[in-house]
């Protein structure tokens, strides 16, 4: 059996079990999953404490890098065994899990009627926050990592989708994207990794990095609003999301100017909410160029 097909089973079978454990005890096993990934998983491991130290703008894996580094993967951990369980979870129980402020902006931003792509970043806990939006009758397609096997990825998007979501594979989204900006529903995307290869390079925490930039480029042919929703992991393992007031993207006559306004402007926002919790920024890849590429700044 090739692993992509183990993955499969793997997931089948802990989507099966884990809604019947307590969450006590399944955040601590996960727990030990975590720190087991940290120990064994030498590529990731080294992937986020160079994310890490570009986060703290050191150059060393200092006794903090090591810390964060250690809590990205046991949050990440934790992050799966609320995926196995989401589908199960009754609406009261996610209501009761998550606290969402900022939906007048959302309402504020609909209200234009032109869409709206909503932005965040690999932090948190996606499919449990992104549930509260469906929850409150919010129209929402998601952009997802297309993963393999393609068992695989049609049963992690029923886990994800069983509110009501809409998930599309990144590799192959573009026509669903315009239909629900065209109808002015939400569109959301991860604005921190890029999977293309393709992108704008900006100054991030100090130093240049490639991100994606087609949700921009997006908003600027339909005019649809950009808007930041971040979810942070509380300490009980509750979360609190917030949105944020949208904005628009210029369209003057220089197109790069106005992608790279755009995107300065996003970036602030990815380096208010990450650099205050570097710890939930599930970012398992590295992110940052070499130096000397060219930097954009607003």
């Amino acid at each position: 059996m090739d692993l992509q097909k183990l993955s499969y089973y793997v997931y089948r079978f802990l989507g099966a079990v884990m809604p019947h454990v307590p969450p006590r005890f399944g955040y601590a096993v996960f727990d030990q999953i975590g720190q087991l990934s940290y120990e064994k998983s030498t590529a990731s491991r080294d992937a986020v404490l160079d994310n890490m130290r570009h986060v703290l703008r050191t150059d060393g894996d200092s006794t903090q890098v090591i810390s964060l580094a250690r809590q990205v993967f046991r949050n990440q951990a934790r992050n799966y065994f609320d995926l196995f369980r989401v589908a199960r979870l009754s609406d009261e129980e996610i209501a009761h899990l998550v606290q969402v402020y900022g939906l007048e902006n959302i309402d504020q931003a609909r209200a234009a009627g032109r869409g709206v792509i909503m932005f965040t970043a690999h932090f948190g806990n996606l499919d449990l926050v992104a549930q509260m939006f469906a929850l409150n009758k919010y129209p929402v397609t998601a952009v997802a990592e297309h993963l393999r096997p393609e068992e695989l990825f049609r049963y992690v998007v029923s886990l994800r989708a069983s509110r009501g979501l809409r998930l599309v594979p990144a590799d192959q989204f573009l026509r669903p994207l315009f239909t629900a900006l065209h109808n002015n529903e939400i569109v959301a995307i991860a604005a921190d990794r890029n999977l293309t290869g393709t992108g704008t390079v900006v100054d991030f925490f100090g130093e240049p990095a490639l991100l994606p930039d087609g949700h921009v480029r997006l908003a600027r042919r339909t005019g649809a609003l950009l808007l930041p929703a971040f979810g942070l992991r509380n300490s009980d393992n509750t979360f609190e999301a917030v949105a944020e007031p949208a904005f628009g993207v210029d369209r003057s006559d220089d197109e790069v100017a106005d992608l790279h306004k755009a995107m300065a402007r996003l970036v602030g926002v990815l380096e208010k909410h990450i650099g205050a919790h570097p710890e939930q920024w599930v970012m398992f890849q590295h992110i940052w160029q070499q130096p000397g590429a060219g930097a954009v700044t607003e």
